[in-house]
């Protein structure tokens, strides 16, 4: 990681100084434009690796820059064949070396293009990044930044071939810290989830191979990168990889550069499933999950909230962490919703139990109000969550996990699928809910997020969750416990907060009597004296001391 890593976090340090001092200090414009770069470093070497190894092989392979290439404008006019390119100008160790003006127009005007369209017209890839701008405005900065680039990349060799770690994690680690670098909420409530959290929960839920596995708010995709990487590892692990050491949250990972086979490549590239409203979003997402080794993710632009995403009972595994705030014009609700409320947050959870399988499973961050709002709907939801699926868990998160984006106070709900929502409820799938009180996640709960010796509570938690027991786990007073649904029922208000089931525990403190405080605070002012010397004391702060005790006795 990153944080073992300091002169490559250095270069990427260097790089944003260089888009900042540049003219685009906007972070999300700043990532999309490096991603550019990066994918356009990237393909050139890749291309150049398969062709290597194709030679080595005696295979044949077709190298993505061989030939000519006319620009989709142009395919239509009876003159294409004028307007075609020689692909073998568009890689970037070509490109790299002509003059800074010449270089700029080039990528803008044929480079760009290229990457926009080489995947093909029926691509997702393609579709999304079709209204993608290369919008780096300086030659000077373009040249700065390629220099950038390339010294990333040298350093990233470096470190695979002197500490072991495979390129493709260490490429994936530099994308995930691009993307930490978008410091504030974005206009939909949406902020980055901590990546050790995505991996807890990731433990916590278990995905495997052949798994359909969503996210219906996916952001820069964190959780299905998350879901990927721990079926990898797992994959790993059975395979026989006994090198895998805990990373610095304590957790095992590893990438597709461990090993997976082409069967499994596929398998993992069609069973992850990624939706977002925001266009850049997808974009990263999309992005994101290629620089990790998946060739062709399925991340599309959809509103899962409305009325023309008519998904149900699709995946096996969810794992989200939906946007919080705002609501959705009422007009543009899904129909199939039963919740009477235009609140994201709510119609999210229930757009997710909708969208598991029965037997799928869901591991969702919500704000701690949807545990104990006491609106129709808040209610209606809670009961749907404890009646038709078996709540597993309610985890307690501290306010400053998600520092700096946002100080609200979360938990995360871990529940499976039983009863489907036109299924009449003969028994309520819920009978026990097990609770956890997370105190620390293992960083500091300032702005700053610094990471603290240890790794929180967080394996903690996912240990005490896989070994929970009704009849162990009775102690109300430790960080977790089981609550029977009766308990939860209540009134009918199905509450879910940490704070009504768990039991307080109050240290007694014993203090010395007031006496032997004033004996203590007069030796203080005039040392040890005798009693005749004291009696001569006069006034001061003594004599007032003296009088208090003769009035206590």
């Amino acid at each position: 990681m990153l944080q073992h890593n300091p002169e490559l976090k250095s270069k990427i340090d260097q790089l944003w100084n260089k888009f900042w001092s540049g003219g685009i200090s906007n972070p999300l414009t700043a990532i999309e434009q490096i991603t550019y770069l990066l994918f356009m470093k990237r393909m050139d070497d890749q291309d150049r690796e398969k062709q290597a190894s194709a030679e080595w092989a005696g295979d044949t392979y077709r190298s993505l820059f061989e030939g000519m290439w006319i620009p989709p404008e142009y395919r239509d006019k009876e003159n294409a064949a004028s307007y075609a390119i020689d692909k073998s100008t568009l890689r970037w160790s070509e490109f790299k070396h002509r003059q800074a003006e010449e270089m700029l127009t080039h990528v803008q005007s044929r480079v760009f293009p290229y990457l926009k369209d080489m995947n093909g017209s029926e691509s997702k890839f393609t579709r999304h990044i079709k209204n993608a701008v290369f919008i780096i405005p300086k030659p000077s900065l373009l040249v700065e930044a390629v220099k950038t680039v390339d010294e990333i990349f040298e350093v990233m060799e470096k470190d695979s071939n002197e500490k072991g770690q495979a390129f493709q994690d260490i490429q994936g680690d530099v994308y995930e810290f691009l993307l930490s670098e978008i410091a504030s909420a974005g206009k939909n409530g949406q902020f980055r989830t901590p990546r050790h959290i995505i991996k807890m929960m990731a433990d916590l839920v278990e995905p495997k191979l052949g798994h359909t596995i969503a996210d219906p708010a996916c952001g820069s995709g964190g959780f299905l990168l998350g879901a990927y990487q721990y079926i990898v590892t797992q994959l790993a692990i059975r395979a026989g990889n006994k090198e895998l050491v805990p990373d610095e949250d304590g957790f095992l990972r590893t990438s597709v550069s461990a090993g997976l086979t082409e069967q499994a490549k596929t398998i993992l590239s069609k069973t992850l499933f990624g939706y977002d409203i925001d266009s850049t979003m997808v974009r990263l997402a999309l992005m994101n999950l290629m620089m990790h080794g998946i060739d062709e993710p399925e991340i599309d632009y959809k509103d899962t909230l409305s009325k023309s995403f008519t998904q149900e009972s699709c995946y096996d595994i969810i794992m989200a962490n939906p946007p919080f705030t705002g609501s959705i014009d009422k007009g543009d609700i899904n129909e199939s919703f039963t919740l009477s409320t235009t609140k994201t947050e709510l119609l999210f959870v229930e757009n997710i139990y909708r969208l598991l399988k029965k037997g799928g499973t869901a591991c969702v961050i919500v704000p701690q109000g949807v545990l104990f709002g006491s609106g129709g709907a808040f209610k209606a939801l809670r009961k749907l969550l404890v009646e038709r699926c078996d709540l597993k868990a309610v985890i307690t998160m501290p306010s400053g996990v998600f520092k700096p984006y946002a100080g609200v106070s979360t938990s995360i709900l871990l529940f499976t699928k039983v009863w489907g929502p036109l299924d009449k409820v003969t028994n309520p799938a819920t009978e026990h809910v097990w609770f956890y009180d997370m105190q620390s996640d293992g960083y500091s709960l300032d702005d700053k997020r610094s990471k603290q010796e240890g790794c929180g509570d967080l394996l903690d938690i996912v240990a005490n969750y896989k070994r929970r027991s009704i009849e162990c786990d009775t102690d109300r007073t430790k960080k977790f416990f089981m609550v029977p649904r009766a308990e939860i029922e209540g009134e009918g208000g199905y509450d879910l907060s940490l704070s009504r089931y768990k039991t307080d525990v109050f240290e007694e403190v014993v203090y010395e009597s007031p006496s032997v405080i004033l004996d203590k605070l007069i030796t203080a002012e005039v040392g040890e004296i005798d009693e005749a010397e004291l009696a001569n004391i006069q006034s001061g702060i003594v004599r007032e001391l003296l009088e208090l005790k003769g009035m206590i006795g």
